[in-house]
């Protein structure tokens, strides 16, 4: 049989999860009549956990709002869950707030066994990663909390903003939702300064602050989709089109939307972009082993003959 006190613990944890819960499914649940369950509540208020006990058919159990919980109580499962995932927010930069991860992290391995910890330590220390670790700013954890409230809630938001020139603005924006992309974090929606949907780095968010202002729903508007030609349309100094000889499906899998764009034809998929250095672009075509037919720039053709070049010089080369 359960000891009282596991019961306690048990009621507490049942109060986190389902705020509100009846006093007949806590029973349930417990294995207790009603009455133990009463006397249990009292027993938490007696440790100064506040519990409040709503009376009537829709009545039950709920902690007190805004009262800080003693340490949540994991399941082994549960914490190395929560461990590993600051483990890799921390290394792709999903996490926000350096010192809030790492202080996190220390305070949930100082109260895993010893056993558990030494295992969830040894994962960390061994695993292996095929990417680099993230170098990206992170957001302040204030400033991603409040804009994906309001995002939620359709609640108009002021943001300080820095572009990336260092200049600061201040504007009013409809938040619509947040996208995480290699590495950093983007809010996107509807900017009153400029009339039109942007895209804005979190990171370069000083400040945002909810206003009392609500904003209508934007229907079927998709935040990755808008984010990632945001990002497609940044400006370079080189127009690109090609056309590849491979199918849709294929150039997908290869060619992220943040980078180009690409377009069904009738000859195969047409790669539309923008690029700072054309040699990088002549590499990145080389890399991918369908035929293709530049389109523009000329320069581009230049480049690839340059390419092709090199690359024969270096088959030519006889070993020592």
């Amino acid at each position: 049989m359960p000891h009282p006190v596991t019961r306690v613990l048990a009621l507490l944890e049942l109060l986190q999860a389902h705020p509100g819960v009846t006093g007949a499914e806590l029973a349930r649940r417990l294995g207790v009549d009603e009455r133990t369950v009463r006397r249990y509540a009292l027993r938490l208020a007696e440790l100064g956990v506040p519990v409040e006990a709503e009376r009537g058919r829709y009545g039950g159990y709920r902690l007190l709002p805004g009262f800080k919980l003693p340490p949540l109580m994991f399941t082994e499962d549960e914490a190395a869950a929560v461990v590993l995932g600051l483990l890799a927010g921390r290394r792709t930069g999903l996490a926000v707030g350096e010192s809030a991860t790492a202080s996190a992290l220390a305070k949930i391995q100082r109260v895993l066994p010893a056993g558990l910890r030494e295992r969830v330590a040894a994962v960390g220390d061994t695993v292996g990663h095929t990417g680099r670790p993230a170098r990206t700013p992170s957001p302040a954890a204030d400033t991603l909390l409040t804009l994906a409230s309001a995002a939620r809630r359709r609640r108009r938001v002021r943001l300080r903003y820095r572009s990336w020139r260092g200049e600061d603005t201040e504007r009013d924006l409809d938040p619509y939702g947040l996208v995480f992309h290699s590495g950093r974090w983007y809010v996107t929606g509807f900017d009153r300064l400029r009339e039109q949907v942007r895209t804005f780095r979190l990171d370069r968010v000083a400040a945002a602050r909810a206003l009392d202002e609500t904003f209508p729903d934007p229907g079927e508007f998709d935040p990755v989709a808008q984010v990632m030609g945001s990002l497609a349309s940044v400006p370079y100094r080189h127009e690109v089109r090609v056309l590849l000889e491979t199918t849709m499906e294929e150039a997908g899998r290869r060619l992220p939307p943040s980078v180009v764009t690409l377009t069904e034809t009738d000859g195969g998929v047409l790669v539309t972009g923008r690029a700072e250095r054309l040699e990088g672009m002549a590499v990145m075509l080389a890399g991918l082993g369908w035929p293709f037919t530049v389109l523009a720039p000329d320069a581009l053709k230049d480049e690839v003959a340059a390419l092709a070049a090199r690359l024969a010089s270096y088959a030519a080369r006889s070993g020592a």
